[in-house]
């Protein structure tokens, strides 16, 4: 027993059953693969560095070309990786719950292992369904202090797909991640501002659920919990879902807004200077573009209902205010003038900002 809402052992565990290990490859294209995108991860760095105009907050040490460690890894892998992003910024709960759990001990008991396991369904299929789809990922809470994922069955499906140039495509998703892995390494406390803004969050939902009745019930901290789970699977999916967002108080829905637009500024940054390198660099770059564009408009019936269902609609429009923040503000301020957003927490856009890029302008360059 204890205060966890998820057993995340068996998230991970029904998720890694449910995926399917990816498209049929011999052992020579999945040795050309794992080479090939190691090679793009490394080769991406230098123009990461070049097009954002940004530099690490700490030196690289001598020898050293990337800016974490790069792993390639199947979607189990991937599956265990962001399980561990997820229970980070499950903790806002397990901090509320123990409160109550002392406030009211004869209430509130530890947690039923079946409930648990409720939970554990319930983000393991959300896991097994991502795992498909996702192409790279940077986890800046790895033990290690930060690593690059890259989920080589998603890439080699993609690009056969698409029917695109390997190594063109391949260099092309590293740009993408390696601008990342450089936010981070840029702004070296965002990763805990943004944990601790999530941990809030999840506090103050859970404890607004639990001060709803004047003792809790065990109905209460099911409600509690299904209310923080989806606050944790719309991070997975960069959105705010109506589930939650009716029992959210003003300032809470404030409060998820400006952390989905910072989501919105990492994926809209990195989405605009993957393509900034142009076709010197990725020589493809345009057709690729146009091909994955269309692949992710043109999705089937039926995967358009998940996508809604998930809030991936919403994201693919927070990516495009985030690149058209991006873009609106480099065309006023010029780079180095978009590169302030990374000095600390008070200079990053609020959603309002993203929204009126020239009020992000006007707050932070007067």
């Amino acid at each position: 027993m204890s205060s966890a809402m998820i057993a995340w052992d068996d998230a991970v565990a029904l998720a890694s059953r449910m995926v399917p290990p990816g498209p049929a490859a011999s052992r020579t294209e999945l040795d050309d693969l794992v080479a090939g995108l190691r090679r793009a991860a490394a080769d991406a760095v230098p123009h990461v560095l070049a097009t954002t105009g940004m530099t690490p907050a700490a030196a690289m040490p001598d020898g050293w070309t990337l800016f974490s460690p790069v792993y390639v890894v199947d979607r189990v892998r991937w599956i265990r990786a962001n399980a561990h992003v997820m229970e980070a910024m499950t903790g806002g709960f397990d901090t509320a719950f123990d409160a109550a759990q002392q406030e009211h001990p004869d209430r509130i008991h530890p947690m039923p292992h079946s409930a648990q396991v409720a939970g554990a369904v319930e983000v393991g299929a959300l896991l097994a369904l991502l795992s498909k789809r996702v192409l790279g990922q940077f986890d800046p809470y790895a033990p290690d202090g930060g690593r690059l994922l890259l989920v080589a069955p998603n890439i080699l499906a993609s690009e056969r797909l698409m029917e695109v140039n390997p190594a063109d495509y391949r260099l092309w998703v590293c740009l993408h991640e390696q601008t990342h892995a450089l936010q981070f390494a840029a702004a070296p406390w965002l990763a805990d501002h943004l944990r601790g803004k999530v941990t809030a969050l999840t506090e103050s939902l859970a404890r607004a659920q639990f001060d709803r009745a004047a003792a809790p019930t065990w109905d209460r901290l099911v409600d509690a919990a299904t209310t923080v789970k989806s606050l944790i699977e719309s991070v997975a999916t960069t959105d705010g879902p109506p589930l939650f967002e009716r029992v959210m108080t003003a300032e809470q829905k404030e409060e998820l807004a400006n952390i989905t637009a910072v989501m919105a500024l990492l994926e809209g940054h990195a989405d605009v200077h993957m393509d900034a390198v142009g076709p010197s660099v990725v020589p493809t770059v345009a057709t690729i573009r146009r091909r994955f564009t269309q692949r992710r408009e043109a999705r089937p019936r039926v995967d358009a209902l998940l996508r809604r269902l998930m809030g991936m609609d919403a994201k693919l429009a927070q990516y495009r205010d985030g690149a058209a923040f991006i873009r609106a503000v480099e065309t006023q301020v010029g780079r180095d003038g978009l590169n302030a957003i990374w000095q600390s927490p008070d200079t990053l856009p609020t959603a309002a900002d993203i929204a009126n890029p020239a009020a992000w302008v006007a707050r932070i360059h007067g």
